[in-house]
């Protein structure tokens, strides 16, 4: 039997799209950017010749926006990239070309309670976790493919092809989810919490249009979380979702779940995560992978006699 778990490399980022006679660039996003979190904002971007060039995200000076400007979010169209060029010649010398990529620029920073905030959050930390669950791994009972996922955040097209490449009898994806224990979320749209533990996924998507995870999964999830003392939560989320959907529909049908880790203020270059929480996804993946028999994965399966 063949068991698949996943998490995504990339991360979400802009496109240089056009350059400015006078120096500027102008974007379009890789994955769901929203506007409002861009605005001022410090990015980098790697030329094709391996050099780093910063700058910064920049919008009309509010000194002279007209008022019904200040009140709403600026659309992408208005927002720029300064990195300090005067000119296309400048830009094209620096390396610049249509194309490239840029994200934000910014370090982890240690917060108080073993927490942490930084940018690609998403999913960093959920590789981590596999990483983590491979390097603990002791005697599987059945082949385990840990699966760096790319272009998750534009389609989760590397999820398609890997589960085609793959052909599991069933997969978790690892990833993180939405923490809304924040001030002014009513405590009934708290999905998780940060610091209570990996949240095994119920459902996903708007109208649950994402991953309903296979029960099987679910609640082979939750007596390995039990049966280990691993903290978990569960979790019904409103919206997004994760590599497990595609790789669900992988050619006959894949039984798969999700596993995720709570992460504040998803998409940012500030998501807030709990390390704790990192390392229970780490082994509550790895105790996964070791009780799984192929015999439960026959019966997950499912088998057509003809």
């Amino acid at each position: 039997g063949k068991l698949m778990i996943a998490a995504h490399i990339d991360e979400i980022g802009l496109f240089v799209s056009h350059i400015e006679d006078d120096g500027f660039l102008r974007v379009v996003p890789i994955g769901g950017i929203p506007e409002r979190t861009l605005l001022y904002q410090r990015v980098v971007l790697r030329t094709r010749d391996g050099r780093l060039v910063r700058g910064v995200i920049g919008l009309k000076p509010p000194h002279i926006a007209k008022p019904e400007e200040l009140q709403k979010v600026p659309e992408m169209r208005e927002l720029f990239v300064d990195i300090g060029a005067s000119s296309r010649e400048e830009v094209e010398k620096a390396g610049v070309r249509v194309g490239d990529v840029l994200v934000f620029d910014r370090d982890v920073a240690e917060l108080m309670n073993d927490r942490v905030a930084g940018k690609a959050f998403d999913d960093r930390v959920g590789v981590v976790s596999l990483i983590k669950a491979a390097q603990l791994l002791e005697e599987p009972k059945v082949d385990t493919y840990f699966v760096a996922t790319v272009q998750e955040e534009v389609g989760l097209k590397g999820a398609r092809t890997s589960a085609f490449a793959i052909s599991p009898d069933a997969a978790v994806a690892i990833d993180v989810t939405i923490a809304s224990d924040i001030p002014g979320v009513a405590k009934a749209e708290w999905f998780t919490r940060l610091g209570k533990g990996p949240a095994i996924k119920i459902v996903d998507g708007r109208s649950a249009s994402g991953l309903i995870a296979h029960p099987r999964i679910v609640e082979f999830l939750i007596s390995i979380a039990e049966k280990y003392k691993v903290p978990y939560q569960l979790e019904v989320a409103a919206g997004g979702t994760t590599d497990a959907s595609i790789i669900a529909l992988n050619k006959e049908g894949v039984p798969a779940g999700t596993i995720s880790i709570p992460s504040r203020y998803i998409h940012s270059p500030v998501e807030v995560v709990d390390l704790n929480d990192i390392y229970n996804t780490a082994l509550l993946a790895k105790y996964f992978a070791e009780e799984a028999t192929p015999e439960w994965l026959r019966e997950i399966k499912g088998r057509v006699l003809k």
